[in-house]
């Protein structure tokens, strides 16, 4: 593998333990089922995604020196990502993320990111310590499973500031982690309806509102989804408005990061927004009816 990598990935990189059902479920159902684990985290899945359309990531994240965490870097490296940046931990445990989904939908999930948390701007010493060039100039993709802390410091660091930064929430519940992204105009911002509307503080009825809003209280650029829904791509030139094709649903961990890592792999390749757009939800149908592997 060409050692020089077209893209960083920076976030998590965890264990997903999955389960599944095939019925709907509701909230303290009792469903038998399949569960699964496999190495996963926004950072991790956008990376596996990249590799399937082409590009060479290379991830900074924190792993533990323990059987997990030996066994999740050997995972890595046999799909062909570069592990070399990651920073081993000698007293942090691997972490992992556990989840439920039915065919109804996720039903339940917890994140347990405390590692990468606890490890801080420790995960960023290869873009100081001359492992990368400096400054940075490639493409990130960046997760908001970093507090928010280190995410102010990276929103306005001269390590990252010539990069082009593409950044995710992680989940809803750490939308607000984006903020300083908005607050700074950095960085082209991927999130779902319900997020658009935690960093905005209000509800929207579609993706084209809530990008609209995004780019009012300063982000330089926003792709929102909306499950099922049209999706939309949008700067201060150009907004883009699509809907998805139709597919059945058979799994929905992991969906979201696949969109993001098309959308990317589109943009690098020179796609024009239209045709990104496009593809990335074409991608991520694939993904959530079963098509494509993991």
């Amino acid at each position: 593998m060409n050692d020089t990598p077209d893209i960083l990935c920076i976030g998590s990189v965890l264990w997903d333990v999955i389960g599944r059902c095939d019925t709907p479920m509701r909230q303290g159902g009792d469903m038998p089922g399949r569960i699964t684990r496999l190495p996963g985290g926004v950072a991790l899945n956008i990376a596996m995604a990249l590799r399937r359309f082409g590009l060479n990531p290379a991830l900074l994240s924190a792993v533990g020196r323990d059987a997990q965490g030996d066994a999740l870097i050997d995972a890595c490296e046999a799909r062909g990502l570069g592990t070399n940046l990651i920073y081993r931990s000698d007293d942090l445990p691997t972490d992992q993320y556990m989840a439920v989904e039915a065919a109804n939908g996720l039903i339940a999930a917890i994140a347990d990111a405390h590692s990468l948390e606890a490890a801080g701007d420790k995960i960023l010493q290869p873009l100081w310590d001359n492992s990368l060039p400096f400054p940075y100039k490639g493409a990130v993709a960046l997760d908001g499973n970093l507090t928010l802390d280190l995410l102010s410091e990276i929103a306005r660091s001269p390590l990252l500031e010539q990069a082009d930064l593409r950044v995710a929430p992680a989940s809803p519940g750490k939308a607000l982690r984006l903020s300083p992204f908005v607050q700074a105009g950095r960085g082209t911002l991927y999130v779902n309806l319900e997020e658009a509307g935690l960093l905005c503080q209000c509800e929207f009825a579609t993706s084209a509102e809530a990008a609209a809003a995004l780019l009012a209280r300063g982000a330089a650029r926003a792709v929102v989804t909306d499950g099922g829904n049209a999706a939309t791509a949008a700067d201060p030139d150009t907004t883009v408005t699509q809907t998805p094709p139709p597919v059945s649903v058979t799994r929905v961990t992991g969906a979201g990061d696949t969109f993001m890592a098309a959308h990317i792999a589109a943009e690098l390749r020179g796609l024009a927004p239209a045709e990104a757009l496009g593809a990335a939800l074409s991608a991520a149908a694939l993904y959530v009816s079963g098509e494509t592997k993991i």
